[in-house]
């Protein structure tokens, strides 16, 4: 992982669940978006807006498909930064 996504990983955590419309203490590295947390395709893609614009990075629509929790966005994050 990234050293600025170790660093900052509750500040994304914190995006996640704001995104969500969920509360933090409820949500796991590997609880699933969808099925786990009610989240819909477009509160996916509003994640994918918040986190190019919050990092300063371009992630490719394709990376949404692993934007299944939040062990993903660590690592599409962190792909995304090392790029």
């Amino acid at each position: 992982m990234n050293a600025v996504v170790v660093e900052r990983a509750g500040e994304i955590k914190e995006l996640v669940c704001r995104v969500l419309e969920i509360e933090p203490e409820k949500v796991s590295d590997t609880d699933l978006f969808t099925d786990d947390l009610g989240a819909d395709s477009m509160k996916l893609i509003e994640l994918l807006a918040n986190l190019e614009i919050e990092f300063d990075v371009e992630i490719d629509e394709d990376e949404i498909e692993r934007l299944v929790n939040l062990r993903g966005v660590y690592d599409v994050l962190s792909a995304a930064l090392d790029a």
